[in-house]
């Protein structure tokens, strides 16, 4: 059984005059402003590097948080932030990457054990793995 959770976007005007709202399906966004501004100069809003920051960072966390708990650990703290890069490369914008930094402490594991679960989870979490997905699109005009 597939979970599916969704958003929503508007963008009104062209390129960088446009304004959007982005919306997330249970309302934890709900028309927050994006646009030319709030991703390049720094005006109140979002932005999708931001947006995917905050899904990696904390799916990463949970996913570690998950792993140390199957692995019998129940007792510790995780703190973990994420910066998001979008490079220039001409005309286009890749994101080009996503650095996580992470602050753990964890009872009765040793620096080696929690580096292999922080390095399974970074590799596993659902949305290390969408970066690197598939992506459909389904699409009308008019």
């Amino acid at each position: 059984m597939a979970i599916v959770k969704s958003g929503s976007a508007t963008y009104e005007g062209p390129g960088k005059d446009g304004k959007g709202h982005v919306s997330t399906g249970s309302g934890a966004l709900d028309n927050q402003p994006y646009g030319f501004q709030t991703r390049f100069e720094d005006k109140p809003g979002t932005n999708p590097e931001e947006l995917t920051a905050a899904a990696h960072v904390s799916c990463f966390t949970m996913a570690l948080s998950f792993a140390l708990a199957k692995a019998g650990h129940e007792d510790g703290s995780l703190e973990t932030t994420v910066e998001v890069s979008l490079e220039t490369d001409g005309e286009r914008f890749p994101a080009t990457r996503s650095d996580l930094t992470l602050s753990g402490k964890v009872e009765g594991i040793d620096e080696a054990r929690f580096m292999e679960l922080a390095n399974e989870a970074k590799a596993n979490c659902p949305i290390s793995k969408l970066l690197n997905a598939e992506i459909t699109l389904d699409a009308t005009f008019g």
